[in-house]
């Protein structure tokens, strides 16, 4: 098929790296392994931080704008035959999807859609709207958390739905093979911003204030507008504890996990984090919380550990059992290391996504 490729959050090809952004290059690499054509269609960001009546009806004229260049390009050229969103919701809905799949009479499809109800005040309400018209539209509505899930049939009973599991081009992670000295080299990847991001980073800081007694250095991997906050949150810590290694690049991330022994990052409101299955593809254990999506990423007591939400105490024991037990630190590593190249890897997903158009496609053909 012919796909037209949409993400209204973050384009797959804009500049600043996220998350968001790595699933959607990786789901576009996915539908072009099963053999199909895939175009990102447009670039228009329907993200708003903080929305406004002002700033939507701005968003709506640029929508207005990108349908009417997308129809003349599809009268001359043809429509596609399909289309395909990444993670519409409440602060990026999909404004251009809908009308045009219903214009030229093609399925639409969304991926990781969520619908939050407590979202419904003011302009949120109107984006809202659009996001069920999108769920309840879509030939399928490929979930990949069962949060999201429980969320859109909450919202769309009747809605069309299908699991794919978060999954991440494990090819380039190979497990190092852990310390050969007593010294337990943890590892965090991620951006420092507000909100959970921050949230976690002072977590994790007090945290380690708990466990200083024990034989650990802390790579930290990441920045953003958030670094001062980010780095005063650890400045009780012994400096020579923490290695900082500011913004890398997806290049360097193997080395620097194979190099590594134990992946710890709490994961507040994380909706699962890929980080998570880059560390366990390099044979890395991780200690989160459980919470939100993080428990479709990491398997408690199989492939590290998940203390109770908000549990700092928690969180810290289980990072010294795991720093004074390289036995099981590396029986979880292990264990990781298969289940993220045996089942979350590309091919698996590759496949999993086929199925999933055989399935529904033809049945709302």
């Amino acid at each position: 098929m012919k796909i037209a490729f949409y993400a209204p959050l973050k384009s797959p090809d804009h500049p600043v790296p996220s998350g968001d952004r790595l699933m959607a290059r990786m789901l576009v690499a996915a539908l072009r392994a099963g053999g199909h054509e895939v175009a990102v269609v447009s670039d228009l960001r329907s993200f708003m931080a903080a929305a406004s009546d002002v700033d939507f009806r701005e968003l709506e004229q640029a929508a207005a704008g990108e349908i009417t260049r997308l129809r003349q390009g599809w009268m001359r050229d043809g429509a596609p035959d399909l289309w395909f969103c990444y993670h519409p919701y409440y602060k990026a809905p999909d404004l251009l999807g809908p009308s045009l799949s219903a214009e030229f009479t093609i399925p639409y499809v969304t991926a990781e859609a969520s619908y939050s109800a407590r979202r419904n005040e003011g302009v949120r309400a109107i984006a809202q709207r659009h996001v069920l018209q999108a769920i309840e539209q879509a030939a399928v509505n490929i979930c990949m958390t069962r949060r999201d899930r429980d969320g859109l049939l909450e919202a769309a009973p009747d809605c069309r739905h299908a699991m794919l599991a978060p999954f991440i081009d494990a090819a380039p992670f190979v497990p190092g093979g852990g310390s050969t000295d007593d010294l337990c080299r943890m590892v965090v990847v991620a951006m420092m911003r507000s909100g959970d991001k921050l949230d976690s980073y002072r977590m994790l800081a007090q945290s380690l204030t708990h466990i200083a007694d024990s034989r650990w250095t802390l790579t930290i991997v990441g920045d953003g507008p958030c670094r001062d906050e980010v780095q005063q949150a650890f400045s009780a810590l012994p400096s020579d504890r923490l290695d900082w290694r500011g913004e890398r690049s997806a290049a360097d991330l193997p080395a620097i996990l194979a190099g590594s022994d134990l992946y710890v990052w709490p994961g507040c409101g994380e909706a699962y984090g890929l980080a998570y299955l880059e560390a366990q593809a390099a044979g890395l254990p991780v200690v989160a919380q459980n919470t939100a999506g993080v428990p479709e990423v990491v398997r408690d007591g199989e492939t590290g550990i998940l203390t109770p939400d908000g549990d700092a105490t928690a969180f810290a024991a289980a990072m010294r059992a795991l720093i004074e037990d390289p036995v099981l630190r590396r029986r979880l590593g292990t264990a990781a290391g298969r289940f993220v190249h045996d089942e979350r890897s590309f091919p698996a997903a590759a496949r999993r996504l086929r199925t999933i158009f055989d399935e529904h496609l033809e049945a709302t053909a």
